[in-house]
């Protein structure tokens, strides 16, 4: 991933040297079990273990001769060994070194996803407790619905990010896995014992069954859930690009004082945050579908699965880390216009208080269908003609032979559609 979308802590663990540093890592564990189970002599693997180190440069030498990454990296640890070289690699296929130091890359990527995710919610939870009671529209196809508070769209957005959030830990303890079980799956030159011993010290579950690989469709699984998050993100910052529309003017993101909009239009505030959210987006989900694409590889192996690993995990863990934080950042510093989130649900004189009109016309003794005959007349002629339903309302003897000037105030009150926040908030907060 470029640098412009990156985070050095994540960027880090995805860099060649931290690569090869996890690959060695499982090395050294593998090590450590032989000596576990009496196959190793102690103290000389307790010298290999001071002795063993890698050079990139090394590496990249020996690798233009063997072309194969990880006979490369062993050869090349192997250069500082001396006489303990002999107890690399025993009984192992390269994958058990790739798939297992995979998987601890994964773990480490995923404990900074999990930090960045509660983060951000606790962002928003400090954002909805302050608008709790915050007037605003809701809104069904884009168009005014009825009356909401803000803090209960927030509320919203928290409880989708907090069932992203066990959904990724769930999938983060799936692929929790390591294999050091030789060629084909089968241990016919190593112990399941060391397997077993390896992936119990480096924090991993042994696979069930590795056929070489560790199955893809564990992959799959978890770049699926970086896809959700990603997705969600999207639809939050979605809501706020519409709400930062010059018509509607509820919500901007915050604007430092020396930014500049446009290079043409000195007006201009944009809700540049949002909408570089939504294009990263796009690109975590495409990468979930090359996941998906990784699960039918051939007979008990292939490396058609590998190239693309190198690009979409390393890219995919290290958008959604920079995507939480910003829109972490955005939610931090949103600019909340109460007033005008209060003057949209006046428009064309309330007509959003059409349904508590009809309700109470259909009490007074009208059927609904003629009740709802009456109030969709005297709406739709206040919004096609920028007109006042309320004043229309009060203009109607259908209406005010049955409702009195109080009862229509009653029905006004926009504290009637907040009665229920409470309980909403019991559920979330």
């Amino acid at each position: 991933m470029i640098d412009r979308y990156s985070k050095e802590e994540m960027k880090k663990i995805w860099d060649l040297q931290s690569k090869f540093e996890y690959y060695l890592k499982v090395e050294l564990a593998v090590c450590d079990a032989y000596v576990e189970i009496g196959q190793f002599p102690k103290k000389d693997i307790e010298n290999l273990k001071k002795l063993a180190k890698f050079d990139l440069k090394r590496i990249d030498e020996i690798e233009a001769e063997v072309k194969h990454d990880v006979i490369a990296f062993l050869t090349c640890v192997n250069e500082s060994l001396g006489e303990y070289a002999k107890y690399m690699h025993v009984g192992m296929t390269s994958s058990d070194v790739i798939d297992t130091a995979f998987a601890l890359q994964i773990q480490d990527s995923g404990k900074i996803i999990l930090k960045d995710l509660d983060d951000t919610i606790n962002a928003m939870k400090t954002l909805a407790n302050k608008h709790k009671n915050t007037i605003c529209i809701g809104r069904s196809h884009g168009v005014h619905a009825e009356i909401m508070t803000f803090g209960v769209k927030i509320c919203s957005w928290i409880d989708i990010l907090e069932r992203q959030r066990a959904n990724f830990i769930h999938a983060l303890d799936e692929i929790k896995v390591g294999q050091i079980s030789g060629p084909v799956g089968t241990y016919s030159n190593i112990s399941p014992e060391v397997e077993k011993i390896t992936c119990r010290n480096l924090g991993l579950e042994p696979a069930r069954i590795s056929t070489q690989i560790i199955a893809r469709d564990y992959h799959a699984y978890f770049i699926q859930s970086l896809a959700l998050i990603a997705s969600v993100i999207e639809q939050f910052a979605t809501e706020i690009r519409h709400l930062q529309r010059t018509e509607v003017l509820e919500v901007e993101e915050g604007f430092s004082d020396k930014q500049k909009g446009s290079s043409a239009m000195p007006h201009k505030k944009n809700p540049v945050l949002s909408e570089n959210l939504c294009g990263l987006s796009r690109v975590v989900r495409a990468n979930s579908i090359v996941a998906l694409e990784n699960i039918p590889l051939w007979h008990e192996r292939d490396i058609s699965h590998s190239s693309a690993e190198r690009i979409i995990f390393p890219d995919s863990l290290t958008l959604v880390d920079f995507m939480l934080d910003r829109f972490k950042s955005i939610v931090e510093n949103l600019n909340v216009h109460e007033k005008n989130m209060l003057k949209n649900t006046d428009k064309f004189g309330g007509i959003v208080f059409s349904q508590k009109v009809l309700l109470k016309l259909i009490e007074k003794g009208l059927t609904r269908e003629e009740a709802y005959r009456i109030v969709q007349k005297n709406a739709l002629d206040a919004f096609e003609n920028d007109g006042n339903f309320r004043q229309n309302l009060l203009n109607d003897k259908n209406v005010t032979d049955k409702l009195s000037d109080i009862e229509i105030d009653e029905i006004f009150d926009k504290k009637e559609f907040l009665k229920n926040i409470e309980t909403i908030y019991s559920r979330i907060l």
